[in-house]
């Protein structure tokens, strides 16, 4: 049995582009996934084994789909809303196979603890940060300033599934970036908004 390399390069950057996908699964679920497919049917990215379907007609039309609704939707107002709560799950989830379905070198056990832990909180982050960057938007500009941040979300979105697919690395570090200027926006909000101090 060939012995794995979990530090060679390959591998490293199979991770980077799991984790990249993953956190662009949090701005927007669908998104990431078409990438994806787009670039595994033009044979830019190999997909593990049990994954193949990603680069499937199927898949494509129905990732494609789900993406132009999804865009859409997120332009309703308080439909926005009502979106973020059920995508949390489906980001995770998204975030979980997008990450699994990259990684072709590692063991399973390895493969899946790095999807679950790593691709799934990525997700889970990004998305839980972006859903209290809305309420916020919500509740401060009654609702006017969320297309503003839907066409964010969504360059945010696209930029940092093909940056994954092209420059993994460029794209982790684009992730540092986007999660420490929503931690500092999301602080200085909480901060304009929150109860008044007891004395």
């Amino acid at each position: 049995m060939a012995e794995i390399n979990v530090f060679s390069l390959d591998t490293l950057l199979s991770i980077g582009v799991g984790l990249g996908l993953a956190a662009a699964a949090g701005f927007r679920v669908f998104v990431p996934l078409f990438v994806l497919s787009l670039a595994a049917r033009a044979g830019y990215v190999p997909l593990s084994s049990g994954f193949e379907w990603i680069a499937s007609t199927p898949a494509l039309l129905s990732f494609g789909t789900a993406t132009v609704f999804e865009i859409g939707a997120y332009y309703v107002p308080w439909l926005d809303n009502l979106l973020d709560t059920l995508a949390a799950p489906a980001a995770i989830v998204a975030g979980v196979v997008a990450s699994a379905s990259v990684m072709t070198d590692l063991p399973p056990v390895l493969k899946w603890s790095v999807a679950l832990i790593g691709g799934g909180a990525a997700a889970g982050v990004v998305q839980t940060s972006t859903s209290l960057l809305r309420l916020k938007s919500t509740a401060t500009t009654a609702g006017l300033a969320n297309p503003i941040l839907a066409t964010t979300e969504l360059v945010g979105s696209v930029t940092t599934s093909v940056l994954a697919i092209v420059l993994p690395l460029l794209a982790l570090l684009l992730i540092a970036v986007v999660l420490y200027v929503i931690y500092r926006v999301s602080r200085r909000l909480l901060r304009r908004t929150g109860p008044a101090p007891v004395v």
